[in-house]
């Protein structure tokens, strides 16, 4: 457990601008200001919140406490921002990584979190769907690191350098004035509605493989997922996923048939990705329907630590599920937050990619609901900053394993537990009502820099 850190005897200690965000926004109380950071653990952009809370007797209706944010420092209390993004705050990050890898792993081994044990015994692949070309990019090393000769072409767009990883080149086109920009915001767009199609798509390829209706199927398979979105180097998503067969059953999660095999799930998978098909809007643009890359990729899960070329961990894929869900599109060179219309000028100096500036404007161009009707629905520059990518980062079957909801609450009553236990009243006789009112979000640039400066000796105290 990590000790409070010492708090300054005089705020004549501090200086700069340190000093006047604190003496302008927290007054005289430093020290309470100081250990609401250090509850924080690290959050980079907490909430500000004002209110109250009453705790009453549920017998006699007396009030055993009261608390109210009027005599915390500047009268506001800070609480984690929860973020999801490690760009943003990779304290709230983490936390939201261990929740997916716990998630996932449950869902892969089970023992705990309402799923048994013998889901081990379950047919189980991790598969990786791909985006299609938009246009040739630079190309970085392949899957066993080693660099490779980009594009030897003799005719049209080429580069015959070896791109190393990190360099800024990768997943740039050859040749941006052909590169069709239109169908990859388009693309970004219908992801969410590609990848249902294609879950419509596999349980039907599963029922044709296996000589049953659909109907019949359904009626005895339920198939499970849990995945995520990851943005490649070129700015366009693909999604990494752990599907699993179960038999249709309403007391809990039960092994399939025999006949449901991991054999049965990954041909279908292949067919059912080939499968998938939606018309894009007709904008002029050369890619006219979205369909799936032809890069697939599906590796059976093993149960136990075995980790090849072939086979894959269950540890392992939980924990490179969990990798990708607190990334999003500014791994690609773009924002990590809504764009502005002033932002769209300015966008190289705020460290935005060549590449990833055209794909912004292109979906701010797209996203006119004047000039682009049709399109208005995809509200694309709501999401411009995302490529037009609109989906969730992180998504799972309602029977695959717990939900992250489920594990905040553990959580959440974990530490209502631990406050109770320090009060002098029962809790299972009171009750806890209050009024809460959101004030702000984020620190002062002085409070932000000694709040981080406590956050960094904290962990190197923790390291030592």
């Amino acid at each position: 457990m990590t000790q409070a850190p010492e708090l300054p005897a005089r705020i004549g200690d501090l200086v700069g601008p340190i000093i006047r965000d604190l003496t302008r926004r927290s007054g005289h109380d430093l020290t309470r200001w100081l250990q609401q950071v250090h509850r924080l653990g690290g959050c980079r952009e907490p909430i500000r919140l004002t209110g109250h809370t009453h705790t009453l007797d549920t017998h006699t209706g007396e009030i055993l406490g009261h608390y109210s944010t009027r005599a915390e420092p500047h009268g506001q209390l800070l609480i984690r921002c929860g973020n999801r993004r490690a760009t943003r705050c990779p304290a709230c990050a983490e936390v939201y990584r261990r929740d997916t890898f716990h998630l996932i792993r449950s869902g892969l081994l089970g023992g705990d979190k309402g799923v048994p044990e013998t889901v081990r015994t379950h047919p189980r692949v991790f598969a990786t769907l791909t985006a299609p070309s938009f246009g040739p990019v630079h190309r970085g090393p392949g899957k066993d690191s080693q660099a490779v000769i980009c594009h030897p072409r003799r005719t049209g767009p080429a580069c015959f350098e070896r791109h190393a990883a990190g360099d800024p080149r990768i997943g740039q086109p050859l040749d941006p004035d052909t590169y069709d920009y239109t169908g990859h915001v388009l693309w970004n767009a219908h992801a969410g509605n590609l990848w249902r199609r294609f879950t419509i798509y596999l349980r039907r390829h599963l029922a044709a493989s296996a000589g049953l209706t659909r109907k019949d199927f359904d009626r005895m398979v339920r198939v499970s997922f849990a995945k995520v979105a990851e943005f490649q180097a070129r700015g366009v998503v693909h999604f990494h996923a752990v599907i699993r067969l179960d038999s249709r059953s309403e007391t809990g999660v039960i092994p399939p048939p025999a006949w449901a095999t991991v054999e049965l799930l990954t041909d279908a998978i292949r067919t059912a990705v080939k499968a998938v098909r939606l018309d894009a809007p007709d904008l002029g643009q050369p890619t006219r329907h979205l369909v799936w890359g032809e890069q697939v990729d599906v590796r059976p899960i093993d149960p136990g630590d075995l980790h090849d070329g072939q086979h894959l961990s269950e540890r392992a894929v939980a924990a490179y599920v969990a990798k990708y869900a607190t990334k999003a599109a500014e791994t690609s060179g773009t924002l990590d937050r809504r764009v502005k219309p002033r932002d769209l000028p300015t966008l190289h100096e705020q460290g935005v990619s060549e590449h990833a500036a055209r794909l912004i404007r292109t979906a701010w161009t797209l996203g006119d609901p004047d000039t682009h009707p049709v399109l208005a629905g995809l509200r694309l520059r709501d999401w411009a900053h995302m490529l037009g990518f609109r989906g969730h980062f992180s998504t799972k079957s309602r029977t695959y394993s717990t939900t992250l909801t489920r594990l905040r609450q553990a959580r959440a009553d974990f530490r209502l537990r631990m406050t109770f236990a320090r009060l002098p009243y029962d809790p299972d006789s009171t009750l806890v009502v209050g009024s809460w009112a959101y004030a702000g979000q984020g620190f002062t640039p002085g409070e932000a820099a000694l709040a981080m400066q406590l956050t960094d000796d904290a962990a190197g105290g923790n390291s030592s």
